[in-house]
């Protein structure tokens, strides 16, 4: 029996007392980064909206098997919200889910509507030549099916309700979204999420619609752009993700709940600590303005579009010659000015030695 084969199987039922210290954690979190989003410049404020969203984006996309050019989504994005951009030649698929991103974002408080979805689906379905019905919910008399493994192997995950079915819950669906605003904002994203995937109305783009409503819901209790990076922390353990969904089997959906809450928070750890970077960017850039030489800046520059992660096992000192064109004598006593001046960090000796961005001297 699938979920939906019971019995006002949309009643879902959880226990509230193992989220309330997530939803605490939630609230406080919140305010930090709201706080540390005000202490970065009008500038980098700009870049760093466009980079979380572009990484969600394109990790929202990745989840789903698509991978696109984040530098292509980064660019539409800049556009579509009047930012000055290059004029490189955007992909279809790269601007629909940039379309639907800066849609997400620029009509969060807006009530949820068939139309708003519809818009969406039309989005991510950009340049799509095969039969998928672009804006419209799906039709066909085959179940909607997840599968996984081959022909002779196949095992189905899921099966969402009938087509004939998809009209009634969306209504049902649309109604509880838009009337659940009081909830806790962790239980109702995490509702959303689920119960729009249960329902899987289109034939494609389901997931990435779903996350998209559970930022709007997210966003929608903050009264402004949530910007939690739940995508990019969903797809750097998608196994957790998609077997927390698989085990959902009735209407008691607290596991789910638990396994969303704990997600949304490493997402919104994520977020201040992109922030933290930009700021301690900025810090850095301070304390050696007019302090650097061209080769410097050029390699720090680099450094800083690794960003969070950084270069793997850091920046050496082959990599700095490759970088700035330095002879070995020069890099050594650019790095080691860059060192002195707090700009760098280095550990181990040697051939060993490797460099890091400090910021927190």
């Amino acid at each position: 029996m699938w979920i939906w084969e019971n019995k006002n199987w949309y009643r879902f039922t959880y226990d509230r007392s193992v989220l309330a210290e997530a939803e605490k954690a939630w609230l406080k979190k919140s305010g930090e980064g709201i706080g540390a989003f005000k202490c970065v410049s009008d500038g980098d404020r700009e870049a760093l909206k466009i980079e979380l969203i572009a990484d969600e984006a394109t990790k929202t996309s990745e989840i789903e098997g698509q991978i696109l050019n984040r530098n292509s989504v980064q660019s539409s994005l800049r556009k579509q919200m009047g930012l000055s951009c290059d004029q490189r030649n955007v992909p279809p698929a790269e601007h629909g889910i940039a379309s639907m991103m800066t849609d997400l974002y620029g009509s969060f408080d807006d009530p949820l509507d068939d139309e708003t979805l519809f818009r969406w689906h039309k989005h991510l379905m950009n340049g799509r030549t095969d039969q998928i019905v672009a804006g419209a919910y799906r039709t066909g008399a085959e179940p909607m099916q997840i599968v996984a493994g081959n022909y002779y192997d196949r095992r189905v995950y899921y099966e969402a309700p009938p087509s004939d079915r998809v009209p009634e819950e969306m209504r049902r669906f649309i109604e509880w979204f838009n009337a659940s605003t009081e909830m806790n904002a962790l239980e109702r994203a995490g509702i959303a999420h689920l119960y729009f995937v249960l329902i899987h109305p289109f034939d494609d783009g389901n997931g990435r619609i779903s996350r998209a409503l559970a930022e709007k819901a997210l966003s929608q209790s903050l009264g402004q752009p949530a910007l939690t990076s739940l995508a990019t922390t969903i797809n750097a353990e998608r196994k957790k993700y998609y077997a927390a969904l698989e085990a959902v089997k009735s209407p008691d959906i607290t596991q789910w709940l638990v396994y969303f809450a704990e997600t949304v928070l490493a997402a919104q750890e994520h977020t201040l600590q992109k922030i933290d970077f930009v700021i301690g960017k900025t810090k850095l850039y301070d304390r050696v303005r007019d302090r650097l030489n061209e080769r410097q800046d050029k390699a720090l520059k680099r450094m800083f579009q690794e960003g969070l992660a950084g270069f793997k096992g850091g920046l050496s000192a082959d990599n700095y010659m490759k970088i700035t064109g330095a002879s070995p004598a020069t890099a050594t006593r650019d790095l080691a000015d860059l060192v002195e001046k707090k700009a760098l960090y280095k550990t181990g000796e040697l051939r060993h030695t490797r460099y890091f961005l400090n910021l927190t001297p």
